[in-house]
């Protein structure tokens, strides 16, 4: 019996061979699913939390693709991998390591240059690298553990409220959520830089 991947607004389709990358096989509902994710997320998080990680390292592909691995490596065997599949977002299979390599080299040169200040710089990270869409999926969980990380390891800053949801729920805080990213991807990142600061 498979499971019925359901998707809810925003979330991203997998492909009949990603699906197969499922680990845990007693899975039979999108709810199990989820709880499953979850709990291989608090464990990437905890891992965060109790780490300091050298600064040049956070901004690298290894490190990237390491905290995917860490947070979807108990129940993905893709995990940690760039997709091999195109998607309703995103750029293109093959432009992925030439997106991400610029949004690196941006981020650098935005912070050693502060360019922006360090909300906007951690965020706008965290909007490019869903917009390349560098996994299969979670990049949306992905990217904010990311932003998470650059603004407390690299600028000593709290982390990142983000509505105090986990924003997986279709409700009115994923809703605002998504509206926030929708303006993000116009060039208006204030409205998803105020967003990741707030709690209901």
């Amino acid at each position: 019996m498979g499971i019925d991947f359901a998707y809810e607004e925003g979330q991203t389709p997998l492909d009949e061979e990603e699906k197969d990358g499922l680990l845990i096989s007693t899975v039979t509902t999108r709810e199990e699913l989820d709880e499953f994710e979850q709990l291989n997320i608090q464990k990437a998080i905890e891992w965060t939390l109790r780490r300091k990680f050298k600064k040049e390292k956070i901004l690298t592909e290894d490190f990237i693709k390491a905290l995917h691995k860490k947070m979807l490596g108990d129940v993905w065997r893709w995990a940690g991998t760039f997709r091999n599949s195109n998607k309703n977002i995103g750029v293109d299979r093959f432009q992925i390591r030439t997106e991400f390599r610029k949004l690196l080299d941006d981020t650098k040169y935005w912070i050693e240059h502060q360019i922006y200040e360090p909300d906007e710089i951690a965020i706008r990270f965290k909007h490019r690298i869903v917009s390349i869409h560098c996994f299969a999926n979670g990049n949306g969980r992905h990217s904010r553990l990311m932003a998470d990380i650059l603004i407390d390891q690299l600028f000593s800053l709290p982390v990142y409220s983000w509505g105090s949801s986990n924003l997986v729920k279709a409700d009115e805080i994923r809703a605002a959520y998504l509206t926030a990213i929708r303006q993000a991807d116009i060039g208006n990142v204030q409205p998803l830089i105020a967003f990741s600061r707030s709690s209901t």
